[in-house]
């Protein structure tokens, strides 16, 4: 789903994309995607075709309004649905919700709120017009996706649902096909942790993922304790399928890459607990390109993730490749899914480094260069990545509009991000005479050289740094939001590091 960063307080058309992520207007069009997804499941597949159809035909050659599509499916479904009014709770608010979930026997209690990272109450925004109509599915430990799968709309601030039988545990938003959150409030979590140990595919690998998310996201807010979070994904011992990995990675990179867990030696000891959990994966994986796209996505992550930490054995299966690769001179094949990661570990060494660069400056292929600036521009060596990024701004052998890929690069993890920040506060006028303030470029750079910190002194100075430049600069939307951010990350370990440090 594309939930993203969006419960920060802005508007449904302003927001703000996971940093070194996808650009805002790939972002916009995640959003529409994702809300038709939902409608589709709710209205059933075939009428949704019907209705786009009839759009389409309706439609071809005059000018159109989103009204018009919303139109078209209160035709389809007889117009036992007002789709337009349902679809302008999304379009036309802030936000998402959250929907809290409670059992109690055959009934189900569910509630809606907006959905906020802020948890202090003075940047809370108002919940009291919030209201979303959420078509909400769900399974149950009694039925399975073929044959039940239930579907009801939540129009209201709370409803009660009718269950024909008690369950053990139920999963909302089936298929993370629904643009919200969900939290348990009983004993719901535990009975789905117990579940997943005992079987996970029970649940279908996109209901897996979106279980990881919530709980990962509801532990930021301390709605659940993080503790339950990493009682979770305990369960991915067992766990063959990319999605809930490839979630589970991304939810715990955030984690181990904060700036103050960097001071301490509880990100190695995360890094470490996640590779013990998925170290039969990750012995299994080869070094080709064979299998499904699936399969091939999940190879790419564990790969990367165990050779970025250097772990197992996979640091000189890579070297090995790359050194293959530089007697040939770059001429010899590299396995596409793994390309990238074995440049990484080739960009270690200073003749590789060496190497890399010269075949980006030679080679034709754009995809291959994108691939080796980011070996590049993960290398550990502080001279290099500052010359790389000096290289791009000044455009002599690296194009200027690389450098924002550049920073976002070196700042996605510690301690790289400090040299981020510091390249660009020091070139800050340089960057606003070739990238106008408003520039994507600029948001991009600004959300990628602040987006670790986690530190009130850092909050400090970056706050301290736009205010001292122009009014229009502090204003910026991009440099409210990485502010915005700084705080948010504040507030994760203000909550969560002392469990972290036990629970490590």
């Amino acid at each position: 789903m594309a939930l993203g960063q969006e419960g920060l307080n802005r508007d449904q058309t302003q927001l703000l994309w996971r940093a070194g992520s996808c650009p805002p207007q790939s972002f916009s069009e995640l959003l529409g995607a994702s809300l038709l997804l939902m409608l589709k499941t709710y209205l059933s597949e075939d009428v949704f075709q019907h209705a786009i159809v009839l759009y389409l035909h309706n439609h071809s050659y005059a000018s159109i309004h989103s009204d018009d599509l919303w139109d078209s499916f209160n035709e389809v479904s007889n117009k036992t649905l007002d789709v337009r009014k349902m679809m302008k709770t999304w379009t036309l608010q802030k936000g998402f919700p959250l929907v809290t979930v409670q059992r109690k026997g055959k009934e189900l209690l569910v509630q809606q709120e907006r959905f906020s990272l802020n948890t202090k109450p003075e940047i809370q925004p108002s919940d009291a017009s919030s209201l979303w109509h959420i078509p909400l599915s769900y399974v149950t430990d009694e039925g399975n996706y073929s044959k039940y799968r239930s579907v009801s709309l939540l129009d209201k601030k709370s409803v009660v649902i009718n269950l024909t039988e008690e369950v053990k545990w139920i999963k909302v938003n089936t298929d993370m096909t629904g643009y919200y959150i969900v939290h348990y409030a009983d004993n719901n979590w535990e009975a789905l942790i117990k579940q997943l140990k005992i079987n996970p595919y029970v649940l279908s690998d996109k209901d897996r993922a979106n279980l990881i998310n919530n709980i990962f996201e509801l532990a930021g807010l301390g709605k659940v304790p993080l503790q339950r979070a990493f009682d979770l994904i305990d369960y991915l011992r067992n766990e063959t399928s990319t999605a809930p990995i490839t979630e589970a990675l991304f939810q715990t990179e955030l984690i181990y890459n904060l700036e103050e867990l960097g001071h301490m030696d509880l990100a190695s000891r995360l890094v470490n607990k996640v590779f013990k959990l998925l170290q039969s994966q990750i012995q299994q994986q080869t070094w080709t390109d064979e299998g499904s796209p699936s399969v091939r996505e999940l190879r790419s992550a564990l790969l990367d993730f165990a050779c970025t930490h250097r772990l197992e054995n996979c640091s000189t299966a890579a070297m090995k490749l790359f050194n293959d690769w530089v007697a040939s001179n770059g001429t010899q094949s590299l396995p596409t899914d793994v390309m990238t990661t074995v440049f990484k570990v080739g960009a270690k060494t200073e003749k590789g480094w060496s190497f890399l660069f010269s075949k980006y400056v030679s080679i034709g292929s754009e995809a291959e260069k994108n691939k080796i600036l980011e070996a590049l521009a993960s290398s550990e060596d502080a001279r290099k990545l500052y010359w790389l990024m000096k290289s791009s701004l000044n455009g002599d052998t690296i194009r200027t509009q690389k450098l924002s890929f550049i920073i976002r690069t070196v700042g996605r993890h510690f301690p790289g991000h400090l040299l981020a920040w510091d390249f660009v506060k020091e070139n800050w006028s340089k960057l606003v005479q070739k990238f106008h303030l408003g520039s994507y470029t600029i948001q991009s750079i600004v959300a990628g050289s602040t987006h670790l910190f986690s530190t009130k002194a850092h909050l400090s100075e970056v706050q301290a740094f736009f205010e001292n430049q122009s009014e229009a600069t502090f204003r910026l939307r991009c440099v409210q939001e990485a502010l915005e951010v700084i705080q948010l990350n504040i507030q994760w370990v203000e909550k969560n590091l002392e469990t972290l440090t036990f629970w490590l």
